[in-house]
């Protein structure tokens, strides 16, 4: 099973802007689709992108237009960079293998990465 480790959340103010990068471990990287997702408080977790191993990609509406998934095959790393961040988007953002486009594959989750944006 990859392990996976989220990093580059943080405060920001509606408006602004955060790239989060996933860092996988294991040599099936570039062969499979990977997703985001997130989990605002007292919420089920849900799906915001994916991108498949050739670099096609999928948008939760809620985040189209807003959100870039991309991935560097070379770095086993794939990242999220979020623009015009609205209040709705706090949340801990996690990374994983997709299943689909909107699900995903390993039940252990890593730490995942907390986004908060507020004034």
């Amino acid at each position: 099973q990859v392990q996976l480790v989220e990093s580059g959340g943080g405060l920001v103010q509606p408006g602004g802007s955060l790239r989060l990068s996933c860092a996988a471990s294991g040599s099936i990287f570039s062969l499979v689709a990977m997703g985001w997702y997130r989990q605002a408080s007292g919420k089920q977790r849900e799906w915001v992108a994916t991108i498949s191993r050739s670099g096609s990609t999928n948008y939760a509406d809620s985040v189209k237009g807003r959100f870039t998934i991309s991935r560097d095959n070379a770095k086993n790393t794939v990242y999220l960079q979020m623009n015009s961040l609205k209040p709705e988007d706090t949340a801990v953002y996690y990374c994983n293998r997709a299943l689909g486009v909107t699900g995903w594959e390993y039940d252990n989750w890593g730490q995942g990465t907390q986004v908060t944006v507020s004034s």
